[in-house]
């Protein structure tokens, strides 16, 4: 990995770092409230007592300098900064051995595995990959979700750029912020992947609310649940949707919908 990624990988966490240090009140950590405070939530020196750790070095780690945490002070971190279960994996992703550079290059995907949204018929159904570009697509889902099949297709923009998604999806403020949450945590996952850079800048130009929410570094995976969408046959319907990851590529996601039965 090139000095440059490296770089990128430490400025990601200490971004990370600091979005959950300022989402914390004092008297939700047992501080003691004392003065006027100038930022949100937990002073640096507060959280790097609360972990066992020195001010300075935490302060480094959240500037995004070549300091390498262990486990150990990972942990502790975790722990002060109440991270979830999907958190704490992406902090010591983060802070973990840097990953083999990725091309700047479309995305492979097996003939066999793109055929499997086909086989799922009359079910919608697509593939995504690493960065929620749309890699197989069948025709109930082209029909569910209108103006999906663009030039450039990819979920994200679809759901930020498309006037289509805030009709489709009854509850799009939800849904959008989910998916955001999800490509926060893939994008942290790969902080110099050129493809998530293009992604994001666009997705920033385009959303204000792709502005205002990514600061949060709200962090989500797939998995499954329920949606409202408006189907252009039957009206509002409830339906329930299922991820599978491909085993060889884990980062390339089978979403399959069944409506929801009463």
């Amino acid at each position: 990995m090139s000095i440059s990624d490296l770089a990128a990988r430490r400025r990601e966490l200490g971004a990370f770092l600091r979005s959950r240090r300022e989402r914390i009140t004092p008297s939700e950590a047992g501080v003691p409230a004392t003065g006027r405070r100038r930022t949100p939530g937990l002073r640096r020196e507060e959280l790097a007592f609360l972990a066992g750790i020195s001010a300075t070095w935490y302060t480094y780690l959240e500037q995004g300098r070549d300091i390498r945490p262990s486990e150990q002070v990972l942990t502790a971190l975790a722990t002060a900064l109440r991270l979830t279960g999907h958190e704490r994996d992406h902090l010591f992703h983060l802070a973990g051995a840097p990953a083999a550079p990725e091309p700047d290059e479309p995305e492979a995907v097996d003939p066999a595995v793109a055929a499997i949204p086909m086989l799922v018929r009359p079910n919608p159904a697509y593939l995504t990959g690493v960065s929620y570009d749309l890699l197989s697509v069948n025709p109930a889902a082209t029909e569910l979700f209108a103006d999906l099949n663009t030039d450039r297709p990819n979920l994200a923009r679809w759901m930020f750029t498309s006037p289509a998604a805030r009709q489709v999806l009854v509850d799009w403020e939800r849904e959008a912020q989910v998916l955001l949450a999800r490509l926060r945590g893939a994008a942290g996952r790969h902080p110099a992947h050129p493809r998530f850079a293009r992604l994001i800048e666009e997705l920033h130009a385009a959303s204000p609310e792709v502005r205002e929410w990514w600061p949060r570094y709200d962090i989500q995976v797939s998995r499954t649940g329920t949606k409202r969408l408006r189907h252009p046959r039957h009206g509002i319907v409830t339906m329930t949707h299922t991820a599978f990851h491909v085993a060889e590529h884990p980062e390339q996601t089978l979403v399959v919908y069944a409506e929801q039965q009463d």
